[in-house]
């Protein structure tokens, strides 16, 4: 079986939807019950072989020791029962690629370029937690010597989520990656996604601008910055369009003008309208409707129904890097989501015949 050694070199600013804003698990420990208070950096000189203090302080200085899935000082005490993580941007050693036999949704494909619908719970590419089953690896069983990108993934122009579902072009040789970058870097690239938000959205349709950056306190969040704050974070514009209200929930369209790390999702939460059952965001809670126990179970089961943020990436335009033509795709929006829709729609008709009655 063939195997590539990836690793993660520098990342060039400018290809700003190759960025990753992943961290790498290097260490992690859980505090026995019998844990008397201990500075954490003394706590990780004890458990860490060949760390030396200076090192350990540097990492709480940058920001990367983190208890609970909150980033600590050096002299903070450790607790019983306290999870003690070291958290880098770079991964902790050199992983293998192997290529893997898993079937794609290829929407298209010449020399140049292809284009996934990619489905919801597939992993981009390899990172903590996720060295095998994800789309790299499956596209370089597809295809040999694909173009690394600027930090070193093969083939990847531009990415999305793992519980995003959607179209991707993926770049097969060195100047069709250049090209294709460069027009996601530029703007001139064209991407539509649908999204079900928490809440009845005012406006028929608006733009959201904010830098966005990690959270302070969460670094598994993103965040919007602004006012004095705004010097924090990358700029971010996203223009949304209200497709459908159904009620508590809305339907809308979402284009990105830039392409940060979770931007429809911070920029939707930041408006006051979190993406339905966006775990990471708080839209796994009801946060809209009414208290009675039926709703609470029709919410439940439109869970069920979707168990991932309800978000997918429909349209996909580009220039050819070879013809020079103007490429547009468009995708169906998966069965997950459209049960979804389709649960929402019926209680909002119900709601509204129940109201004028």
């Amino acid at each position: 079986m063939k195997q590539k050694i990836m690793t993660n070199s520098n990342i060039d600013p400018e290809l700003e939807d190759t960025q990753d804003d992943d961290l790498y698990e290097h260490h992690k420990f859980k505090a026995d019950k019998g844990q008397q208070p201990l500075r954490v950096d003394k706590y990780l000189m004890n458990y860490i072989e060949n760390a030396t203090r200076s090192k350990i302080q540097k990492a709480a200085k940058d920001g990367n020791i983190y208890v609970n899935g909150a980033i600590v000082k050096s002299n903070y005490k450790v607790k019983p029962g306290d999870v003690v993580q070291v958290m880098f941007e770079h991964p902790p050693y050199e992983f293998l690629l192997t290529p893997e036999d898993i079937p794609l949704d290829i929407v298209y494909e010449d020399d140049s370029l292809m284009v996934i619908n990619k489905p919801a719970g597939m992993v981009v590419h390899p990172g903590h937690g996720n060295y095998s089953g994800t789309l790299i690896n499956a596209l370089i069983f597809h295809t040999d010597n694909l173009p690394n990108n600027s930090s070193e993934r093969p083939g990847l122009v531009h990415r999305i989520d793992k519980d995003t579902s959607g179209l991707l072009v993926i770049a097969k040789t060195e100047a069709a990656m250049t090209h294709l970058s460069k027009q996601f870097f530029k703007k001139t690239s064209s991407r539509e996604y649908i999204a079900i938000v928490w809440g009845n959205v005012e406006e028929e349709e608006g733009r959201i601008e904010g830098n966005i950056g990690r959270h302070p306190k969460n670094r598994l969040q993103n965040t919007v910055y602004i006012d004095d704050q705004d010097e924090q974070g990358k700029p971010a514009v996203t223009y949304y369009k209200v497709l459908e209200r159904l009620g508590y929930v809305t339907l809308v369209s979402c284009k990105l003008e830039t392409g940060r790390t979770h931007q429809i999702r911070v920029h939707m939460k930041h408006i006051g309208h979190t993406l339905f059952n966006d775990e990471r965001y708080g839209g796994e809670k009801i946060l809209k409707g009414t208290t009675f126990s039926k709703y609470k179970q029709f919410v439940d089961n439109c869970f069920k129904i979707l168990p991932r943020q309800a978000l997918h990436a429909k349209t996909l335009g580009f220039v050819h890097p070879e013809t020079k033509e103007w490429m547009s795709f468009d995708s169906e929006v998966p069965a997950d989501m459209q049960e979804c829709i389709e649960k929402w729609r019926k209680y909002s008709i119900n709601q509204k015949d129940y109201m004028d009655s």
